[in-house]
């Protein structure tokens, strides 16, 4: 698997005044393998500007458990909402290989949220 991640800040949606940092995060899976894979689960750990940490876990995404083919790709679109103007994430989807029936995880690497005012 490869997982491309591209983060948005949501001026239009946050509330600086209030310490509410919003952002949007578009996810791609690649499925390199030859093998059909199923999305199960999402683990991810998000360290705000201020050093507190949250991790959230839970079942597919957006309430959706995609299978992705061989050479095929699954995309979605999320958010997170920060009390600091930056903060990072990273996590790892747990995946089914449907031919084996053994789960593996794909690691996220650490990526970066960031209001653009706030990076210099």
């Amino acid at each position: 698997m490869r997982i491309s991640v591209t983060p948005r800040y949501r001026a239009d949606e946050s509330r600086e005044a209030e310490s509410q940092y919003v952002f949007s995060y578009t996810i791609t899976l690649y499925n390199q393998g030859g093998r059909s894979v199923q999305l199960l689960a999402r683990y991810w750990k998000i360290t705000q500007g201020s050093g507190d940490v949250r991790e959230v876990r839970g079942k597919g995404v957006i309430g959706q458990q995609p299978l992705i083919g061989p050479g095929q790709h699954f995309r979605y679109t999320s958010r997170a909402v920060l009390d600091t103007p930056v903060g990072i994430m990273e996590g790892a989807y747990t995946l089914l290989d449907t031919t084996t029936q053994r789960p593996f995880d794909a690691p996220v690497a650490p990526f970066r949220l960031a209001q653009p005012a706030a990076i210099h």
